[in-house]
C-alpha cells in the first residue's frame, strides 16, 4: 500500500448505519466510552484470531485500521495509534512490524505473535510497552486441564492461591445452601433443569440449582481445603519400570515383530552347518580333522570366507561336488539371514515400528494426535507434570520429533482418522485423547473415529482442538463432544487485553464457555471510579481488590465502592470482563478539555488519595 494513502479504517461507517457484531454489543456505546477508545489500534493479519481480535475490540469501541505489511505502518498513523496487534500467523511478518513500530514510536503498545521461542524471548526483552506472545503458550494449558479432566483452576493473584472449582451438584438447593461463603463463578444446567444445557455465568449464591447441575465455585485453597474439598496435584508420577521388565519386554517386542520365515531359516543354518561338520569330520582325509577344525572348515565354506589353511582341491571327487553345494547353499542361507536381520534392526520399518512396540504396553496413558505448534507443547506440559504421553503423527519428517525424541515420548506414525491407527495406541487403556492436528475437518472426523471405537458412553475425555466458537459449538452441540476448544477463544482475551493495557491472568472453560481472569487499575475519573459493586456488571465478579496503601479485600460486598487507586481483580466470561476492565481506564484528556476533565473526575471522587500506588504491570496513563 502506497505511503500517501490513509488506510482506511474498518468502522468508518457511522455506527447507526452498521448492525452489531453480537447480541452483547447491542447497547449504544456511551460518549465516554468512544472517547476512551478515540485512538486507532492497528491490527495485521488475515487468519481467524486476527479477524476476532479486531472485531472485539471494535464491538469494545475501538477505530480499528487494518495493514497487510509493515510499510502501512506510517500511512497508518503509527504516531498516534493507541497499540499496534501483530496477530497473522507469519512470524517474519510479525516481528517485521513490530520492531519497526517499536522504532516509529516508543511508547505506542506492541503487542505480536510470535511462535518461535529464541526470538519471543529475545523480542519481549526489549519491547517496551505491550506484549509477545504465543498461541500454543496461550492454548495449552486449557487442553491439558480438559485431557486429565480436572475439575480445578488454579491461578495465583495478589499473592494469594485461588482456586475455581467444579463439581456436580449432589443435590437441589441454591448455591449459597450447598456451597456457603465460595463465589460462583458458572453453573451449567443438567438434565434435572428446566433449562439443560444453559450455561449461568457468574449467577448469585441464591440460584437454584438441581442434581446433576455442574456448578463452578471460586475460593482460596485454604477455605476449599477446610470444606473438605481436596484439590488434585498438578503432577503424577510416570511408569517406570526395573530393568529386567523392560528387558523382557524389549524381547518379546522383538520376537513378535520378526519376519515369520526368519526361525526356520536360523533352524536350516544351523542344519546345515553341523551337517557339513559331521561329513566333513569322517571324510576328509590328509590330514585327518577333529571336531573343531571341521566346524571351522565347514563354517569358512558356508560363509564363503576360505580357503587360506584348509581346501577341498585334493578330495576326493563326490567330496568337491558337496563342497559345491554347501558353498551355493551357505551364499543362500547367509543372505537371507542378513535380510531378516537388517530388517528387524537397521530399516526404516523399526523406526515405525519402535512406538508400536511401547505402546502394547502402555497403560492409562495420554494420546496425543498431531504433533504442531500446540501439540508438542501440549506433550510438553504432561510430561513435564509426570504422565505417560504416546503421540500419533502422520509426517515422517515432523520437525518436532527431535523434541519428542528427548522427551522419552513414543511415536506412532500414520492416518489418524483410520480406525487401525488408533487401536494400535491402546486407546482403550487410555486415560485421555487431546486430539491437536493444525486441520479442524481431520481432528473432527478423528473424534468420531475415537466415539466408534470407545462408545457414545465413554468416560474416557476426548478434546477437540478447532480454530473458532461458532465451529466448536456446532461440533458440541451436533456430536455431542464435551471439550471442544476453540484456539481462537482461548488466545484472543490475551492479545486484547494486552492491546488495552489490562492484565490477563488465565483463561479457562466451563462446559462451552470460555472464562476470563484480569486485572485493572481503577483511573481516575474513569466509570469505575466511585461505582458500587452492585452496578458492576452482572456477568463478572469481582474477587479481590488491593487498595493502594496495600490492603486486600476479598469478595467486597454489593455496598462497597470502588475508588481511584483500587487494583481490581475479576472472573467471568472473557467478552463482559474485557468491557468492565475497559471501563477502568482513565478518560481522554485534551489540550482543551483535560484541565476540566481532571477537576470535574477530582470533585466526583472524594476518597481520592493524593498519589495512587501503581501495580508493576499497569500502563501509564494516556494523555
Amino acid at each position: 500500500m502506497p505511503h500517501d494513502i490513509k488506510p482506511r479504517p474498518i468502522d468508518a461507517v457511522p455506527r447507526r448505519e452498521r448492525k452489531p457484531d453480537h447480541p452483547q454489543h447491542t447497547k449504544p456505546v456511551s460518549r465516554q466510552t468512544r472517547e476512551i477508545m478515540h485512538r486507532e489500534i492497528i491490527v495485521s493479519g488475515d487468519d481467524a484470531l486476527a479477524k476476532t481480535i479486531a472485531e472485539e475490540l471494535r464491538g469494545a469501541g475501538a477505530r480499528i485500521i487494518h495493514i497487510t505489511t509493515a510499510a502501512d505502518l506510517l500511512s497508518a498513523g503509527v504516531h498516534r495509534a493507541r497499540a499496534i496487534v501483530c496477530a497473522g500467523p507469519d512470524d517474519a511478518m510479525n516481528l517485521e512490524i513490530a520492531l519497526l513500530a517499536r522504532e516509529y514510536s516508543p511508547t505506542v503498545r506492541v503487542v505480536a505473535r510470535l511462535s518461535n521461542d529464541v526470538l519471543r524471548e529475545a523480542v519481549a526483552a526489549v519491547n517496551g510497552p505491550g506484549a509477545i506472545l504465543d498461541v500454543a503458550d496461550l492454548a495449552a494449558p486449557s487442553v491439558v486441564e480438559a485431557v486429565l479432566s480436572r475439575n480445578a483452576h488454579q491461578f495465583e493473584t495478589a499473592g494469594i492461591e485461588f482456586v475455581v472449582w467444579g463439581a456436580e451438584a449432589q443435590c437441589g438447593g441454591t448455591l449459597r445452601e450447598i456451597y456457603g461463603d465460595l463465589a460462583p463463578v458458572a453453573v451449567v444446567h443438567g438434565k434435572e433443569s428446566p433449562n439443560p444445557g444453559e450455561v449461568a455465568p457468574c449467577p448469585g449464591r441464591d440460584l437454584q440449582v438441581y442434581a446433576g447441575d455442574w456448578t463452578s465455585m471460586i475460593g482460596v485453597k485454604d477455605e476449599l481445603e477446610a470444606r473438605g474439598i481436596t484439590v488434585p496435584p498438578r503432577t503424577a508420577t510416570r511408569a517406570r519400570n526395573s530393568r529386567t521388565r523392560r528387558t523382557i519386554d524389549a524381547a518379546r517386542s522383538m520376537r513378535d515383530d520378526v519376519n515369520p520365515l526368519l526361525f526356520p531359516s536360523l533352524a536350516f543354518a544351523l542344519f546345515l552347518t553341523v551337517g557339513a561338520t559331521a561329513v566333513v569330520r569322517f571324510t576328509y582325509q590328509n590330514p585327518r580333522m577333529s571336531w573343531i577344525d571341521a566346524l571351522y572348515f565347514a563354517s569358512e565354506t558356508i560363509t564363503t570366507v576360505g580357503y587360506g589353511d584348509y581346501s577341498f582341491g585334493q578330495q576326493s571327487p563326490w567330496l568337491r561336488l558337496f563342497a559345491v553345494a554347501l558353498m551355493f547353499g551357505g551364499v543362500i542361507v547367509t543372505a537371507v539371514l542378513v535380510a531378516f536381520i537388517a530388517d528387524l534392526l537397521l530399516s526404516r520399518r523399526f523406526v515405525q515400528l519402535a512406538g508400536l512396540r511401547r505402546a502394547r504396553h502402555m497403560r492409562d496413558h495420554i494420546v496425543v494426535v498431531g504433533l504442531g505448534s500446540t501439540g508438542i507443547r501440549v506433550v510438553r506440559d504432561l510430561t513435564t507434570a509426570g504422565y505417560d504421553v504416546l503421540v500419533i503423527e502422520e509426517d515422517e519428517n515432523n520437525r518436532f520429533l527431535p523434541t519428542v525424541a528427548e522427551l522419552d515420548v513414543p511415536v506412532i506414525f500414520g492416518d489418524s482418522t483410520m480406525r487401525q491407527t488408533l487401536e494400535s495406541a491402546r486407546i482403550d487403556r487410555a486415560r485421555g485423547v487431546a486430539v491437536m492436528t493444525g486441520y479442524d475437518m481431520r481432528n473432527i472426523e478423528t473424534g468420531i473415529v475415537l466415539r466408534e471405537i470407545l462408545g457414545p458412553e465413554t468416560e474416557v475425555p476426548i478434546v477437540m482442538r478447532v480454530q473458532g466458537r461458532a465451529l466448536g459449538t456446532a461440533v458440541n452441540r451436533r456430536f455431542g463432544f464435551e471439550n471442544v476448544r476453540s484456539v481462537v477463544d482461548l488466545a484472543a482475551p490475551w492479545f486484547i487485553g494486552a492491546a488495552m493495557g489490562l492484565q490477563v491472568l488465565g483463561t479457562f472453560w466451563v462446559g462451552q464457555r470460555a472464562f476470563m481472569v484480569g486485572g485493572m487499575l481503577v483511573a481516575a475519573g474513569s466509570e469505575l471510579d466511585g461505582m458500587r459493586m452492585v452496578d458492576m456488571s452482572t456477568q463478572t465478579r469481582v474477587i479481590a481488590i488491593i487498595g493502594p496503601d496495600g490492603p486486600v479485600s476479598l469478595r467486597p460486598r454489593r455496598d462497597a465502592r470502588l475508588k481511584a487507586g483500587d487494583t481490581v481483580y475479576l472472573i467471568g466470561p472473557y467478552r463482559e470482563l474485557i468491557a468492565t476492565l475497559r471501563k477502568g481506564q482513565p478518560p481522554p484528556q485534551t489540550s482543551t478539555t483535560g484541565g476540566l476533565a481532571a477537576a470535574l473526575a477530582a470533585a466526583r471522587s472524594p476518597h481520592r488519595p493524593q498519589q495512587a500506588r501503581r501495580p508493576s504491570w499497569a500502563q501509564e496513563a494516556e494523555v
